[in-house]
């Protein structure tokens, strides 16, 4: 249906047969009939006259008539929807086709009567919108794209949403980070007069100061190897903190008074909505500096004092990494890697949240020979692209949970499945029937050390026979820093004195390294593993059995230089 009963348009794409016009008078004066049309809305025909007298019927019909419904707007929509055979869509997607109409419809127009451009044919053009007794609106923009209109109903955010992505891809603004010097003070403050005041969020997205300062912000993070990127509003002041090598540092501090404008251009990058600033939100993009593709993940929430922003920084061209790049010795590589080169059972990577346990495990999936092997993953985000491996996202609002992807992918004749974390008994469950039914499982769990990966499985609901037939071996790991190669940990020039070292910002440190333990399977551990042993005695059983705790990996690397004992002693102690 072209445009649908509520957009009659000068094409004759006025709607089903016996349908009539609600915005139209002639409708509008025969409440009982048109009480009748709009059936599941329910408004009797005694409100309808009153709808007719009411203060904004004839600027905002919709608005007026959700007023006298008393109903949420997205169940409102949906029955319209229903009634009218107009398509409904809660989360619109915008496509490339739709150019055209953000190229020739003015924006002030789309914004103030709510209607967005998603697609285009080439016969039709298909829009959403949050107003639809508009037809007169309808009409006008047939006639600016000189092709008939579809319909698409869609609550005022996902409209609004729609406006702000498809003027600002007009704009083009955020392809392509191009390099800019470092960020100082006096390149803050010249952002800052740059700056003109508005009530306008997209309009402040878009000013050129705005778009510079946020790129130099990027840019800067990426130059100092940051991980994240902090915009921390406090009483008086707005701080924007960088965590390198896993510690927080403030970087710099722009006026309090740029906080909106930061926001919003970061929101705006990321596909988020720019009005709403009372609720939590997280969105992605990607940016290409140089040859580097950079994909950025932002979370907001509302605070006392503003948005607090995070954005997560992820370098797609830093994942072919190797076991001996993160730090793994030789002989524990080898252990590893006979582990993973079986057929079936299970290998739990144990550590806290940032403990680098994904990374470890895509660099044990890099050895794995993927041409004669299905490897398949499930993940919660999917952080790095990896060739020849069939990567799944989780996302609960389309019903992919981790539960409900293993499911899936166990269909999918798989060899080796990544389970990204095991959170609940369900996916427990299911990680551990999968290593019994003939599959090699790789998983994560938030423990402190390798034996307390069992104790935690059986918290979770896990059986303790299931355990001991499954469970191959425990892996936890730390980061810690590497000592700076260049300074050799000073945090001072070797060529200018009294100068801080480039290499390191004066820290001292460099990059980092992971430390391990490896907890294999005994006898002996399977037997308190049944009889529901406790982590203390699991870990006297495995020291017994050859286990070295985490803390003899750290030693042996403080003796090789790879780091010192302040940095081991802060992460192990």
């Amino acid at each position: 249906m072209a445009g649908g009963p509520l957009a009659k348009s000068r094409s004759g794409s006025g709607g089903a047969p016996g349908a009539r016009d609600p915005a139209a008078p002639a409708v509008l004066d025969e409440s009982p009939h048109l009480a009748e049309q709009l059936g599941s809305l329910r408004l009797t025909p005694d409100q309808l006259r009153v709808y007719r007298q009411a203060e904004g019927s004839d600027t905002e019909p919709w608005d007026v008539m959700l007023s006298m419904l008393a109903m949420d707007e997205q169940q409102a929509l949906s029955k319209l929807a229903d009634r009218t055979g107009l398509d409904f869509r809660l989360e619109p997607r915008l496509q490339e086709s739709s150019l055209r109409f953000y190229e020739v419809v003015p924006q002030e127009l789309a914004r103030q009567q709510h209607v967005a451009g998603l697609e285009s044919d080439g016969r039709f053009v298909t829009v959403a919108t949050a107003q639809p007794f508009q037809p007169a609106v309808f009409s006008m923009i047939e006639e600016m794209l000189d092709m008939p209109l579809r319909l698409v109903l869609s609550p005022r955010a996902a409209v609004a949403n729609l406006i702000n992505r498809g003027y600002e891809q007009r704009g083009d603004l955020v392809t392509e980070i191009i390099e800019e010097m470092p960020l100082d003070a006096s390149a803050i403050e010249s952002m800052a007069a740059g700056v003109g005041s508005s009530t306008d969020l997209l309009s402040l997205a878009r000013q050129t100061p705005v778009i510079r300062l946020v790129n130099m912000i990027l840019f800067e993070a990426l130059r100092r190897r940051a991980s994240d990127i902090h915009v921390h509003p406090q009483e008086n002041k707005l701080v924007i903190r960088l965590r390198v090598d896993g510690m927080l540092i403030d970087a710099f501090s722009p006026p309090m008074s740029l906080a909106p404008a930061i926001s919003s251009r970061l929101k705006v990058m990321t596909e988020l909505d720019i009005a709403n600033r009372h609720s939590p939100q997280d969105g992605h993009t990607s940016v290409r500096i140089g040859q580097r593709k950079i994909d950025i993940r932002l979370s907001v929430i509302p605070t006392v004092y503003g948005e607090r922003l995070v954005l997560r920084l992820l370098d797609q061209t830093q994942t072919q990494l190797s076991l001996d790049e993160i730090g793994m010795g030789k002989k524990m590589q080898a252990q590893l890697m006979d582990l993973v080169d079986r057929p079936t059972g299970m290998i739990l990577v144990t550590g806290p949240t940032g403990s680098g346990k994904t990374t470890t495990l895509y660099a044990a999936l890099g050895r794995i020979d993927r041409t004669s092997r299905n490897v398949m993953t499930i993940e919660d985000p999917v952080e790095y692209h990896l060739e020849g491996i069939s990567q799944m996202q989780v996302n609960p609002k389309r019903g992919v949970t981790f539960a409900n992807g293993l499911r899936a992918l166990l269909r999918q004749d798989p060899d080796v499945i990544l389970v990204g974390e095991i959170r609940d008994q369900e996916t427990a469950q299911l990680a551990i029937q999968a290593s019994l039914t003939g599959h090699l499982v790789l998983a994560t769990l938030h423990t402190n050390d390798a034996p307390s990966a069992i104790p935690r499985l059986i918290d979770i609901g896990l059986e303790p026979y299931l355990i001991t037939s499954s469970l191959m071996a425990v892996l936890a790991q730390r980061l810690v820093r590497r000592t700076c190669t260049v300074c050799g940990g000073s945090g001072r020039s070797p060529t200018e004195v009294g100068e801080q070292c480039e290499a390191c910002f004066g820290t001292g440190y460099r990059r980092r390294l992971a430390v391990y333990e490896i907890m294999t399977m005994t006898d002996e551990l399977r037997r308190l593993t049944a009889s529901q042993a406790d982590a203390v005695t699991l870990y006297e059983a495995a020291v017994n059995g050859g286990f070295a705790p985490m803390r003899v990996d750290g030693a042996e690397k403080i003796a090789q230089g790879l780091t010192d004992q302040a940095e081991v002693y802060r992460v192990l102690h």
